[in-house]
């Protein structure tokens, strides 16, 4: 099994070079979860309390509105690595699921002691701050392009930034993430001549 733990441990060092022996023995206990397409990794209602690592596979996060209507936010693939990076994250219960996408293996490090291992790890507090810029810089472009685009300047965006989405996200999915339903998506891609016949 020692090779299947060192899986995380790599993961991490890829990012940010080498560990700490205690964050070395943190990934060494850690085993994959395999994870159904449709399975739920994360529910509203739990708590966030691991650094997640997607070995391989697809997962989505999304909020339920008040509805039951799915609201997807983000998508995370192969190699995707995310954690509950502030306080409120990681002290109180989230308000929205991670599901899985497709058949996946997903690898969980505790983050508390995580983030006490790399405490004074230079490499870790920089990708801290790398990450949340690019969250708050994704949430504001986000916002605008909800603001001021259409929905064609908004999936050719997508199609632009993200292209490996488009080939391994179902339509609706990507629908629900650009804000508008999946037949104003398929007769987008129709005008665009992205449909075929």
């Amino acid at each position: 099994m020692q090779h299947l733990a060192a899986t995380v441990s790599n993961a991490l060092t890829q990012r940010l070079g080498a560990l700490p022996n205690a964050a070395i023995a943190l990934c060494a206990a850690t085993r994959p979860t395999t994870l159904a397409r449709g399975q739920s990794l994360l529910r509203a209602g739990d708590c966030w309390s691991n650094l997640l690592w997607i070995e391989r596979g697809a997962l989505r996060l999304y909020y339920l509105d008040r509805d039951g209507a799915e609201s997807n936010k983000n998508f995370f693939l192969d190699d995707a690595l995310f954690w509950p990076i502030t306080p409120k994250l990681r002290d109180q219960p989230v308000g929205f699921f991670v599901d899985a996408l497709a058949d996946s293996r997903v690898w969980a490090v505790p983050i508390a002691p995580l983030m006490q291992a790399l405490a004074n790890h230079a490499a870790w507090v920089d990708m801290q701050r790398h990450t949340l810029c690019a969250l708050l810089d994704d949430k504001m472009h986000r916002e605008q392009a909800f603001l001021q685009t259409s929905a064609r300047q908004r999936y050719e965006a997508l199609l632009r930034d993200h292209p490996v989405w488009a080939d391994r996200i179902a339509l609706r999915h990507l629908a629900s993430y650009l804000g508008i339903t999946d037949v104003s998506l398929s007769r987008l891609r129709a005008d665009m001549g992205l449909t075929k016949g």
